[in-house]
């Protein structure tokens, strides 16, 4: 070709190129736009149960964020939980006071008066966020053993979750993360709490270890099924939801659809990963999944372990983890051994109320199970019919 041809057509090659990514840029913008809308706000489940069903003393509570509240039960101690102290050394394994298998309740029973009795002496709590599209009731489970190994429990509903109100803006681990700490706080200012603890499912685990990373007065953190990092769920979700996207092109439209998600409330992609926070986080974690988890695949712990590693020093708290073969994305609660390490881990780091190992065998011993109705998807990927091969009953 002629060199002055060639002169002649370069500017019209970097015109089709410009137009190329205008054009690439706006079909990204308007995708990311109708992502955030379909999944950046969750769709409420009014919670159903009480505490009461089970038996269990309980306060109503509204948890005081930054120009909203948050609906949440605070199920206190029993004072004759607690082992004494030469028992509890001793390793004592004491059957708890109540039955350790409760049946399941009927929808709609009427909650009990709130309780008025405390425990005699200050007690260590535990703050329980649920996941996505769930809420404190569909999470009450943890309560319930926390609950038989001694522990204060709060249990409540993440914004634009549960009996809240519901949000205009998208809401995602950041803002999970913003009401665990609210949670938190609210725990401080109670007479009745010597240290606090926090444990998250999902994308309340992630959470869990965001809100660890930042706020000094959680004493302790357990992380169950966590999604590592949001780009990469965003990634995962264009799996589940079988769209045959280049890689090349997926994982740039991963990033720039979460960034679009996190805008609104001026977040940004770091603010979001538990990778992120792991990494930041130096007190005692404790870190839980399902080894057939087909929503958050179990590889996603495996990357929070190494990043919570890797600037720790010997003086540092350990990072523990426990996957567990049978089970997928949910009810990890239902595996005795779940239920062992996690009332141990908090009994160790939070200072009892009880040994480490009594408490574990009495939360072993509270049997537990999944709710009555439980549901496919996640948020907006939801389906009526789970697809074949994505999801199992106990995922």
């Amino acid at each position: 070709m002629p060199r002055n041809d060639r002169h002649k057509r370069f500017p019209w090659f970097r015109l089709a190129l410009f137009a190329g990514a205008v054009t690439g840029f706006a079909a990204a913008y308007r995708f990311a736009l109708q992502y955030r809308e379909r999944a950046g706000l969750p769709h409420r489940r009014p919670v159903e149960d009480s505490p009461a069903d089970f038996g269990l003393d309980f306060e109503t509570v509204e948890i005081p964020g930054q120009g909203y509240s948050l609906a949440g039960w605070f199920v206190p101690a029993d004072a004759d939980t607690a082992e004494s102290d030469a028992a509890a050394e001793a390793g004592s394994t004491r059957k708890p006071s109540r039955p350790a298998k409760v049946a399941t309740p009927a929808k709609g029973a009427a909650p009990a008066a709130d309780a008025e009795r405390r425990p005699a002496a200050p007690r260590p709590a535990v703050a329980i966020l649920h996941g996505w599209e769930s809420n404190r009731g569909r999470t009450f489970a943890h309560v319930r053993y926390l609950h038989a190994a001694g522990f204060h429990c709060l249990v409540f509903d993440a914004r634009g979750h549960g009996d809240n109100q519901p949000e205009t803006l998208p809401v995602n681990v950041p803002e999970f993360a913003e009401d665990l700490i609210a949670a938190v706080r609210w725990l401080g200012t109670r007479s009745d709490v010597s240290s606090i603890g926090v444990l998250g499912h999902s994308m309340g685990g992630a959470a869990a270890i965001v809100a660890a990373s930042r706020e000094p007065s959680i004493g302790a953190a357990v992380s169950l099924s966590a999604p590592a990092d949001l780009v990469f769920m965003t990634r995962r979700t264009f799996e589940m939801a079988d769209m045959k996207i280049p890689t090349f092109i997926a994982t740039p439209l991963a990033w720039f659809t979460a960034a679009m998600l996190l805008i609104p409330r001026h977040h940004s992609v770091e603010d979001a990963s538990a990778v992120v926070a792991a990494a930041r986080y130096r007190g005692p974690l404790l870190l839980l999944h399902g080894a057939n988890d087909n929503g958050v695949p179990v590889a996603h712990v495996e990357l929070i372990r190494r990043a919570a590693e890797a600037n720790r020093t010997p003086s540092d708290a350990p990072v523990e983890v426990l996957v567990l073969p049978d089970f997928g994305h949910r009810w990890l609660y239902e595996d005795p051994a779940c239920r062992r390490k996690i009332a141990e881990f908090l009994a160790t780091y939070l200072g009892g109320p009880i040994a480490p190992e009594a408490a574990g065998e009495l939360a072993a011993a509270c049997v537990v199970t999944r709710p009555s109705d439980p549901v496919f998807g996640f948020g907006g990927l939801a389906t009526r019919t789970p697809p074949p091969n994505m999801f199992i009953p106990n995922n």
